[in-house]
């Protein structure tokens, strides 16, 4: 299957639910790929690895990074350019407006963010739901229709009442990406941390645990300690290195060997 496009997501919207998903690996992208997730938010350094498209060659790439990791308009301009040319797809933007402009303009795929921004969660009164109130739903509105205006095909909608979000699908052109905000968006997305079991801090209510890979790291921890005590052990006791674990040469060459040594001195 070909890789997906802008035009293709958007076209698929209402039609199809996209799963999407944060990976930090090269392994979690391979699983990611092999299980059918078509878009992927990734780290930027991981478009610039050429493993990465051998290891999720048709998934839709969304490299990101906050704003504050990566300046002003120019700055997200130098950053994107480089990675656009391995091959990412679209680019996670929570800078101004005036980037998310800026960045359009150069034709390169922008996805905005609205309602609860973590990075400007401040703003809206910490890591809580954005939109529970008329005022409040009228600001992840206005977010959506200033994300349009400036060029950008995508928004990532992160808990939002699934009811207003709904409203909001019915009247926005972009591409909604879900976070804990309901079906009504276009795709669905959620951490590998949480869907693989691997956070050991609190899990978002939104989120839902398919494995617990935290228990099984314990597991293997546990596994590594036992075999590096049985290592130390036979180290201390003389067991370690054993005849098999040796090489050796011919007597005759460790005499003349020793020999030489004895002039040598």
């Amino acid at each position: 299957m070909a890789r997906l496009t802008v035009r293709d997501l958007l076209d698929a919207r209402g039609k199809h639910q996209f799963a999407m998903l944060r990976v930090e690996t090269l392994e979690e992208a391979e699983a990611a790929a092999r299980a059918g997730v078509e878009l992927l938010s990734v780290p930027p350094a991981m478009i610039l690895d050429g493993r990465f498209r051998e290891a999720a060659p048709e998934c839709f790439a969304f490299p990101g990074d906050n704003f504050y990791e990566i300046g002003g308009t120019d700055d997200f301009l130098k950053w994107a350019f480089p990675l656009f040319k391995h091959g990412a797809d679209g680019f996670y933007c929570s800078g101004s407006i005036a980037t998310v402009r800026v960045m359009a303009d150069h034709a390169l795929p922008v996805c905005g963010h609205v309602g609860l921004i973590p990075s400007k969660r401040t703003w809206t009164g910490g890591f809580k739901s954005v939109g529970k109130t008329l005022e409040t739903a009228k600001l992840v509105w206005r977010q959506c229709k200033a994300l349009e205006s400036a060029g950008a095909f995508a928004a990532e909608i992160e808990v939002v009442p699934h009811s207003i979000t709904a409203a909001i699908a019915e009247r926005t052109s972009l591409f909604l990406i879900s976070m804990g905000a309901g079906s009504a968006g276009h795709a669905q997305y959620l951490f590998s941390d949480d869907v693989l079991g691997q956070n050991r801090g609190r899990v978002p209510r939104h989120a839902k645990v398919y494995a617990n890979l935290a228990a099984e790291y314990d597991r293997l921890q546990e596994l590594r300690v036992e075999a590096m005590q049985r290592f130390v052990s036979e180290v201390h006791d003389g067991d370690y290195p054993a005849p098999q674990h040796l090489v050796d040469c011919e007597a005759v060459v460790v005499k003349e060997f020793r020999d030489w040594l004895s002039r040598a001195d």
